[in-house]
């Protein structure tokens, strides 16, 4: 800053300070003033900016103890003079800054050279926001990036959760704890074990494939399976036994008529994971034998004589009109 400047600006009157205001007293109200026009404060207002401008210049000088004495002593020797380069008539003469410039030549360049941040904040104020003002601060410290991979599990281990273990190439080996109930295609996250930053290492993730199994299908958290049954069963009705996901079996009611492709719902029998637990649906799939004894082939033509009025396709022809 320029002595000139010095003798120009009232920094106790920008301040709303008096001349003999303690230390404590001017960093209270420049606290105050400072959270009134900070930038973050006022998005947009140019006066805003200006004044928290001018307040920090003003604080900048007045809470230096030198700073604050080469002011005063300048302000007083100067008051009401301007001084310029050359004299009246073009000769020359002394300017203002060359009559204090060697006597204070540790004036202020600005706010900067005490390390303050680029809004004009001083360090011991960077808590009135939680840090600089956030349109010019340094950037943060960020944690590494993530890596992934890949892992294939068993059906059962999907059902009933496990625990794998990823080799990395320099031999370490990070243990995943696969959650109950995972999907085919979920991914699961290793904390930590992803690429180092300076604020901690990233995360792994894991997308985890489940190896299809040959009786259970999975439908969300529901599981479907297809029983035979056979053509008695199906017409007189019956009670079946089914396997379920937990090695036991359930009961369940084949009401009569029923016909091959019905889905029967088994309540609670599905996949448990933590937040919900499915259904299992049973598929009622009609067995015709492949090849009859002379007993069992009599009775079926006599099933057939005695039900020769009913015809499954009878309403065939108009559901396949256009």
């Amino acid at each position: 800053m320029a002595s000139q400047d010095w003798v120009d600006k009232d920094f106790y009157a920008i301040l709303g300070v008096s001349k003999d205001a303690s230390d404590a007293d001017i960093k209270k109200t420049y606290r105050k003033m400072a959270r009134k026009y900070h930038p973050d404060q006022n998005q947009g207002d140019a006066a805003a900016e200006k004044k928290f401008k001018d307040i920090s210049e003003a604080y900048s000088v007045l809470s230096s103890a030198e700073d604050r004495e080469q002011y005063d002593a300048i302000r007083a020797m100067g008051s009401g003079a301007r001084f310029s380069a050359g004299g009246a008539g073009g000769q020359s003469g002394a300017g203002f800054d060359d009559m204090f410039g060697g006597l204070f030549n540790n004036a202020r360049g600005g706010s900067r050279s005490r390390g303050y941040d680029a809004s004009g904040l001083p360090p011991e104020f960077a808590d009135i926001f939680g840090g600089a003002y956030q349109g010019y601060q340094q950037p943060r410290p960020t944690k590494g990036a993530d890596r992934t991979a890949k892992t294939t599990i068993s059906f059962a281990g999907s059902i009933n959760g496990t625990t794998i273990g990823l080799r990395e190439p320099d031999g370490e080996v990070i243990e995943v704890r696969i959650p109950v109930g995972i999907k085919d295609g979920q991914k699961v996250r290793v904390r930590g074990k992803g690429q180092p930053g300076a604020a901690g290492s990233g995360d792994l993730m894991v997308e985890v494939q489940v190896t299809p199994h040959d009786f259970f299908v999975r439908d969300g958290n529901n599981i479907r399976i297809h029983v035979p049954v056979s053509f008695p069963e199906a017409a007189l009705g019956a009670t079946i036994s089914v396997p379920t996901l937990d090695g036991e079996s359930v009961k369940v009611r084949v009401p009569a008529g029923t016909p091959s492709g019905r889905t029967l719902r088994v309540k609670g029998k599905g996949v448990k994971t933590s937040k919900a637990t499915g259904d299992l649906l049973v598929t009622i799939d009609v067995a015709v034998p492949q090849k009859l004894n002379k007993e069992a082939e009599q009775a079926v033509k006599e099933f057939e004589a005695a039900t020769s009025g009913e015809n499954p396709r009878a309403d065939l022809a108009g559901k396949a009109r256009l």
